[in-house]
């Protein structure tokens, strides 16, 4: 992966990737399960990264082994929990509740009054989602996507710390490597794993090229680029790209309230962009 990538070019292809890896990577649910679909993506992701970044192992300081643990350990649970989400929930609105954690980095990191209008917006746009008055929507899906949501943030504020810290081929490709370590005994427990083929293979590394390869490295090079806070804001097409994505690959339709719901969080992080630009 090339370090010339501009950064915002870098968050765009990055979030057309991962969602679109996300629409493939729910096709292999019914046959690997959340678990056993998520350990393929972030193993085989680990393999292609080391050998094609070949990192120096032994170069790397008690610190930079420290932040790799920790970014690879948000990594791997901000993965896992999304997809166990999604089991139960359209990607679109997976993604929507997920991008609380970013938007809430980026509107409590910022000391702007007008900045809490944009955080009731977005809160408008989450109760929207919630289903106060039926079970159409799985309740426990949104939670499993809201935790997803927590660690990345915590992706994005370790991320930054790492790509300031550490090489970034090395750094991504030592993370992912810990990421592995986090999620595969969840698929050894599920006994999910048993039930790979070779066409399931073959469909899960384009799963960890979209999803976790490719855009991942984009982010640590736009993470060197811009304050974790820029890059939080960016982040704000990835629901309408999730909900896009999964209209297109998997038929999943919204209702209006849900597709508002989804324009009321983007809306909010742009209107935060719009506000933060004199601070970044």
């Amino acid at each position: 992966m090339k370090k010339s990538i501009p950064a915002i070019p870098a968050v765009i292809l990055s979030m057309m990737s991962v969602q679109g890896g996300a629409s493939i990577a729910k096709s292999l649910f019914p046959v690997l399960g959340a678990a056993g679909t998520s350990s393929l993506r972030i193993g085989i992701s680990a393999i292609i990264l080391f050998f094609y970044n070949r990192p120096n192992l032994k170069k790397l300081t008690t610190f930079e082994w420290k932040i790799s643990f920790m970014y690879g350990m948000c990594l791997a649970f901000m993965n896992l929990l999304f997809y166990f989400s999604i089991q139960r929930i359209p990607i679109g609105l997976g993604v929507t509740i997920e991008f609380i954690g970013p938007l809430a980095l980026a509107i409590f990191s910022s000391r702007k009054k007008i900045d809490y209008l944009w955080a009731i917006i977005a809160a408008i746009g989450i109760l929207l989602i919630v289903p106060w008055q039926n079970n159409s929507l799985d309740f426990i899906g949104l939670l499993l996507a809201f935790a997803a949501g927590l660690f990345w943030a915590g992706y994005i504020v370790v991320g930054g710390k790492v790509a300031q810290k550490m090489d970034s081929n090395t750094s991504v490709t030592v993370g992912m490597g810990f990421a592995s370590l986090f999620i595969i005994p969840f698929a050894l427990v599920s006994g999910d794993l048993m039930a790979l083929t070779g066409k399931l293979l073959l469909i899960g590394t384009a799963v960890a090229l979209l999803s976790s390869a490719i855009p991942f490295s984009l982010d640590i090079i736009a993470l060197k680029k811009l304050p974790s806070k820029t890059f939080s804001i960016l982040m704000s097409l990835q629901p309408a790209f999730g909900a896009i994505s999964g209209l297109l690959f998997l038929g999943e339709i919204l209702t209006f309230y849900q597709w508002l719901s989804i324009l009321c969080v983007i809306s909010a992080s742009i209107g935060t962009t719009i506000s933060s630009r004199k601070d970044v």
